[in-house]
């Protein structure tokens, strides 16, 4: 059985051997103590994040006397979609610098540092100077931060250790705790106070967070200060004119209007797709991927396309729901209205109430708990029904929909969520072939970049007077996607070779 990780040297090199000391370790709630630390700091990553992003759609349409930027709805919509989809596309920066040059844990902390840079951007520089920095800086540092803490999560336990999926449940708690208070507080600020006072409590966050992770970093695993595949020092200048190229070709596609803020999620869509593509492509033909690794990783291709299915629709939240929150829902309470992005923070109350019990479930069902292909599938289906629930809703006028009702919704697609979310985090650390850990962690990340992409996409063709064929038609292609992936378990079980 194979445990966390210690450091040593063979032929020059840093490699990882085997201990049994975080099998042992079990002094949070059960699991090793490093995990109380990587809860900590993305429960505070996320407080920024989701705290930003909840005002970030009415920022951006809002017009100027409001206090916002004054965008035309449907491309302030397709602009958040793209952001949220530049976040986890940039896990793959995130993850090829962890793997290649400064391991999982130097990754993470100076990927905070520039989360926190983009939120005091958003806070301080004014107009459309501020959204462009501060999103790049929080879109970079996101995906550098993401990624790496789930492979520190996985490098906590061993490959058959029975306590994982739940330790990544109650990892996820840390992250809906975050995302639970960070609209309340910001969307507060911003109601009370400006959207540029939300944009710095969120900056405040972060640096909470940053300290927070400072002072526990002795508890993490050795494996996140190993890197698994150095770049050889002589290729490492064409690295860097690589990069400079790559930074130079977006510049220019933004300067002849090849990228504008109408088409941005349509770019973003497009490169997702071939770098998820080539991604594949890589791990799949790489010498230092096993055939069985190959085959797990071959796996996975149906639950990718599961994944974005269910993140198309669940990250809507932050596009089409934004809106709908903002014209169609009674947000009256007791005579006082409730700030729009409050909404945001019932999916993670949700969470925090239901995700222990769902780790206590599948951790008493062990080996007898559903496999993860019907776990995906059973999150993709879920998420697809919570659309149609939309349609007795549809055709009303403003602030016809009663907030119960929208919570209902938000009630099902989360228990959509904590059936496939959580799990795609513990299966991408169980797949992932051993020179690319941190990668393949990444590659889950980039189905949740495709979604969160396509749910800005998507908003475009969404109208109050196309309700019924807009949610009905995507809740039917989800609950068509998870039963299709039912259907091909046994084969999906076949090529991941043991792994649940």
């Amino acid at each position: 059985m194979r445990f966390d990780n210690d450091v040593s040297k063979q032929d020059g090199h840093i490699v990882s051997t085997t201990s049994t000391e975080v099998g042992k370790d079990k002094g949070f709630f059960g699991h090793p103590r490093g995990l109380a630390n990587l809860f900590g700091v993305e429960m505070w990553e996320r407080f920024s994040f989701y705290g930003m992003q909840g005002i970030l759609a009415i920022y951006l349409y809002y017009s100027t006397t409001d206090g916002g930027l004054g965008l035309e709805k449907p491309t302030a919509l397709g602009i958040v979609g793209a952001y949220g989809g530049l976040v986890y596309l940039s896990t793959v920066v995130g993850a090829w610098i962890a793997d290649r040059l400064l391991g999982s844990e130097r990754t993470l902390f100076y990927s905070a540092l520039l989360i926190m840079a983009g939120h005091i951007s958003l806070a301080l520089l004014p107009g459309f100077a501020g959204v462009g920095v501060g999103l790049v800086c929080v879109a970079l540092g996101s995906g550098g931060l993401k990624g790496n803490a789930t492979a520190l999560v996985g490098g906590l336990y061993g490959e058959h250790d029975e306590r994982r999926d739940g330790g990544f449940t109650l990892f996820y708690m840390g992250v809906n705790l975050g995302g639970w208070i960070g609209p309340l507080l910001t969307g507060l600020a911003q109601e009370e106070l400006g959207f540029h006072y939300g944009f710095g409590l969120a900056a405040i966050g972060m640096a909470a967070g940053l300290i927070q992770y400072t002072l526990g970093r002795k508890n993490l695993p050795d494996s996140g200060r190993v890197v698994p595949n150095p770049l050889p020092a002589n290729r490492r200048p064409l690295v860097a004119v690589l990069a400079v190229v790559v930074v130079a070709l977006i510049v220019v596609a933004v300067l002849t209007g090849f990228v504008t803020a109408e088409n941005l999620s349509d770019r973003t869509i497009l490169v997702i797709v071939i770098a998820s593509v080539a991604y594949f492509a890589v791990l799949l033909t790489s010498k230092k991927t096993t055939p069985v690794e190959r085959k797990r990783v071959a796996s996975f291709i149906p639950m990718f396309i599961a994944s974005a299915a269910f993140f198309a629709l669940f990250q809507q939240q932050f596009t089409v729901i934004a809106a709908y929150t903002d014209e169609r829902l009674d947000r009256n309470l007791f005579g006082w209205e409730m700030p729009v992005s409050w909404m945001n923070s019932v999916n993670p109350v949700f969470i925090l109430l239901l995700a222990p019990v769902v780790a206590a479930i599948w951790t008493k069902l062990g080996e007898r708990q559903p496999s993860s292909p019907i776990k995906f599938a059973m999150g993709t289906g879920i998420a697809g029904v919570s659309f149609l629930l939309f349609l007795p809703l549809a055709g009303g006028g403003p602030a016809s929909t009663p907030l119960l009702a929208l919570v209902g919704i938000i009630l099902v697609v989360t228990v959509a969520e904590l059936s496939l979310s959580p799990v795609g985090l513990s299966l991408s650390t169980k797949l992932a072939p051993e020179a690319y850990q941190t990668q393949m962690v990444a590659l889950n990340f980039l189905s949740v970049a495709l979604g969160t992409a396509l749910s800005g996409w998507l908003a475009r063709f969404y109208s109050a007077d196309s309700e019924v064929p807009y949610f009905g038609t995507l809740g039917a292609i989800c609950i068509g996607i998870g039963i299709l992936l039912v259907l091909g378990t046994p084969f999906i079980r076949k090529l991941m070779s043991g792994v649940r």
